[in-house]
């Protein structure tokens, strides 16, 4: 989770770490230079007080928060326009005043994730995803089509997942489901009592599950196999479309199927010849579906 995102799902805070956080927020780049009993003479607190925050935080200490700190004023540098994810074009804005927002609301989306995957985390999706027998993909709405855009890139490793909502037959589908399948759940709010209930009765009959969330806090979180949790400044509900969150999803689904398909590189690609050399030679191959 990014340090920011820390600060903003810390519970629990007393009014002096309260006071800790609101001053490292609005001043993360001069935080990242200073020294702790610096920090406690600007915030009015104390030496161990800082040290407690930063163990609220899961950091062992202040040395790790400030280096965390310092991760966290880089990245701010570096975005490009600060877009509003939930608005990122306003009335009066020009058409390629809103192409340009748009285009950096997308890197920043992008590079937004980036930050908070990890090797380990990636890997242990894609072994689950290559070990299946079956693959089940649990989405609606705008997830959904990304959870199509998966399904339709592993066809082409031989992998066939279905989608578990299409016809409102989650619960059927999930009934069926074993240990050796993997049901994927694309959930950018990780709400809802019937999502819940099906990631609950899945554990319950040892259902490998991987959750995909934009919500660290999600009551998914803890019935889960395993949970990437990417965030994104974005609202649940006022905003003029889900634009951050489906990057980030389709960025993450891109990244885990790329890594599949390296798992078995060379006889990925023999593969594919060989059925492109079979459909060209028996002509179900024309140049729309090529070019489509």
């Amino acid at each position: 989770m990014l340090f920011t995102d820390k600060l903003k799902y810390a519970k629990n805070l007393t009014n002096n770490e309260q006071r800790i956080s609101e001053y490292i927020q609005a001043n993360l780049s001069p935080v990242s230079e200073m020294s702790i009993q610096k920090l406690a003479a600007e915030t009015y607190t104390s030496h161990s007080a800082i040290v407690r925050f930063a163990k609220k935080l899961d950091y062992e200490g202040y040395r790790p928060m400030r280096h965390a700190i310092t991760e966290a004023a880089q990245q701010q540098i570096s975005q490009l326009n600060d877009v509003d994810a939930n608005f990122p074009f306003k009335p009066n804005d020009s058409a390629i005043d809103i192409a340009k927002n748009l285009s950096d609301l997308t890197i920043n989306a992008v590079t937004r994730t980036l930050t908070q995957l990890d090797d380990e985390s990636l890997s242990q999706a894609a072994t689950r995803i290559i070990k299946a027998k079956r693959l089940f993909l649990f989405a609606i709405g705008d997830s959904q089509i990304r959870a199509r855009s998966l399904q339709s890139k592993l066809v082409k490793l031989n992998k066939f997942a279905i989608i578990a909502d299409e016809y409102s037959d989650e619960i059927w589908t999930a009934a069926n489901l074993n240990e050796d399948d993997l049901a994927i759940f694309l959930s950018y709010t990780g709400d809802g009592t019937s999502r819940l209930k099906v990631v609950k009765f899945l554990k319950k009959n040892h259902v490998p599950t991987l959750l995909l969330t934009g919500n660290p806090e999600s009551k998914l979180v803890t019935y889960a196999t395993q949970t990437i949790a990417i965030t994104q400044d974005e609202y649940n509900v006022m905003k003029v479309s889900t634009f951050a969150s489906q990057i980030a999803f389709e960025y993450l689904l891109d990244t885990i199927f790329a890594i599949v398909y390296s798992r078995s590189y060379q006889q990925n690609l023999i593969s594919m010849k060989n059925n492109y050399d079979q459909i060209t030679r028996n002509h179900i191959l024309d140049k729309a579906h090529n070019h489509d």
